[in-house]
């Protein structure tokens, strides 16, 4: 049985209704994510329902998509192409929506994840273009940026139990000490690239120098920018061309 605090009895107040309280502390004792017995979650701002068939949103993912506003209006003058690889519940590319002006497409390889994602955007009044697409597979166009969040975890790391035994799988692990899904998107993302462009990674706080070595095997005249998240752990990198 999982230990239930004040403050998660508080949380499931303020979001739940009295006569299905009972309920849900039961399934909190039993190791079930608070997020996915609330069904949803704040993310940026923005209230998006989260299920078994997406990854919880979290606050690194949240300094990811502000880094990236951040890059894109210093970056680009004019309205931008956006294209969000593993899209989830559709957080990166409904908030980007909402703070950037720009198209954005967002895919992923799970339909079950896509039809979370499309009612995140429908909820949130964001005109979003999603498509299954096993990274560039079903994928048209060239972007100004690309922004990825993709599973990073080895198989064999140490997670919380709540993660391993809640979440999506595929939204977790990756062959390769969990180097795979960059190492593919970055062999394969030239031509979906337009002149000036920024690609943005969430990454584990242990793959920088890997990534950043593979960033510069495939591609040519750029800048690799490694950034560090709240705790001071190496989390983003953002690739774009050299000044």
């Amino acid at each position: 049985m999982s230990t239930v605090t004040p403050k998660d009895i508080e949380y499931l107040k303020k979001n739940l209704d009295n006569n299905d309280l009972e309920e849900a502390i039961l399934r909190l004792k039993n190791g079930e994510a608070i997020q996915y017995i609330v069904g949803n979650v704040d993310f940026y701002g923005n209230k998006l329902i989260v299920n078994k068939n997406v990854l919880i949103p979290r606050f690194e993912t949240e300094t990811l998509v502000e880094k990236t506003i951040n890059f894109a209006k210093k970056m680009f003058k004019e309205k931008i192409s956006i294209l969000d690889i593993g899209t989830g519940s559709g957080a990166i590319a409904i908030t980007l929506k909402k703070k950037l002006d720009c198209t954005v497409v967002a895919s992923d390889i799970s339909p079950e994840a896509l039809t979370v994602a499309k009612e995140n955007a429908k909820n949130n009044y964001t005109d979003i273009t999603f498509v299954q697409s096993d990274l560039f597979s079903n994928i048209n166009g060239v972007f100004d940026i690309i922004i990825s969040n993709p599973p990073y975890l080895s198989y064999d790391e140490e997670i919380m139990d709540v993660v391993k035994n809640n979440e999506p799988h595929i939204a977790l692990y990756a062959k390769n000490n969990g180097l795979y899904y960059y190492d593919e998107i970055l062999k394969n993302i030239k031509k979906y690239l337009k002149d000036n462009f920024l690609i943005a990674f969430e990454i584990g706080y242990k793959q920088a120098l890997d990534i950043k070595r593979m960033a510069h095997k495939y591609l040519d005249n750029i800048e690799v920018i490694i950034d560090k998240d709240l705790s001071g752990k190496d989390r983003y990198i953002f690739i774009k061309k050299k000044d």
